[in-house]
């Protein structure tokens, strides 16, 4: 997941959660909480049951989120944002609890025609002795099958509603959403399959390895002990080649 990648990630999150984002820039954002999002990731119970308690104006805390830190020349300050991250995984664990998918529409002005399309967000963890994760956001058209990589890129350019818009006509599915994640699902194992898969290899050379020295001090023993046994398990655990996909989240658009 690239820093870029993350950027437009905590758009989208934020702005779809009500926070009003302050400062937007390609490598931070400065973003005002609101009192709820405050109350799901700032840790800070005692001050909202004072506030509550007294009738005290609330302060929702504002967050200086930076996702490069290696481009930034300006002195910028902030929270460092990045795969692996706990806040990172602290929004994406938000995202499922808030509720993952959404239906949303393109704000338009007088008569159009939208366009039915799921969008997912898809996170890719690659894991070994080391874990790389990478995010791909994926589109399908209901009515032709395309589908768009890069899909959250666009959507941020656009401005989506809630709400229909007036005096628009919805186009009706021509493919279900049932079929469009099993394509969705072909397209992501299409990407996995074309990565560089030498990791695997390595992985599997150090397992080997770490196995040869937990034999060598073991040999010459007719029956193991326990913690043989242990040990080996672990060093499976440790290096044993491992894909996951998650679904952060995702919606029905409806676009011009």
């Amino acid at each position: 997941m690239q820093p870029q990648e993350i950027n437009e990630y905590l758009h989208h999150f934020f702005r779809n959660s009500n926070c009003e984002i302050l400062t937007q820039h390609p490598h931070y954002m400065n973003v005002q909480l609101t009192i709820e999002m405050d109350k799901k990731i700032m840790n800070r119970p005692f001050y909202w049951r004072y506030v509550e308690s007294v009738g005290e104006t609330p302060n929702p805390a504002k967050l200086m989120l930076i996702t490069d830190i290696e481009q930034l020349k300006d002195g910028i300050k902030g929270e460092v944002v990045h795969i692996g991250s706990p806040r990172l995984h602290q929004l994406f664990r938000v995202t499922r609890e808030m509720g993952s998918f959404v239906k949303m529409h393109e704000r338009v002005s007088g008569d159009a025609v939208l366009t039915p399309w799921i969008g997912v967000n898809i996170k890719v963890s690659y894991k070994s002795h080391q874990t790389k994760e990478l995010l791909y956001s994926l589109g399908i058209n209901l009515m032709t099958g395309a589908v768009f990589q890069d899909f959250q890129e666009t959507l941020c350019t656009l401005d989506l509603v809630n709400e229909p818009p007036e005096h628009v006509f919805h186009l009706p599915f021509i493919i279900q959403p049932q079929r469009a994640f099993e394509r969705l699902d072909h397209v992501i194992n299409q990407i996995i399959e074309k990565e560089d898969h030498q990791w695997v290899d390595e992985a599997k050379k150090r397992w080997r390895k770490d196995q040869a020295v937990l034999d060598y001090f073991y040999e010459g023993l007719d029956e193991k002990p326990n913690s043989y046994e242990i040990e080996k398990q672990a060093i499976a655990e440790r290096f044993m080649p491992k894909i996951t996909i998650d679904i952060i989240n995702g919606g029905l658009f409806y676009l011009r």
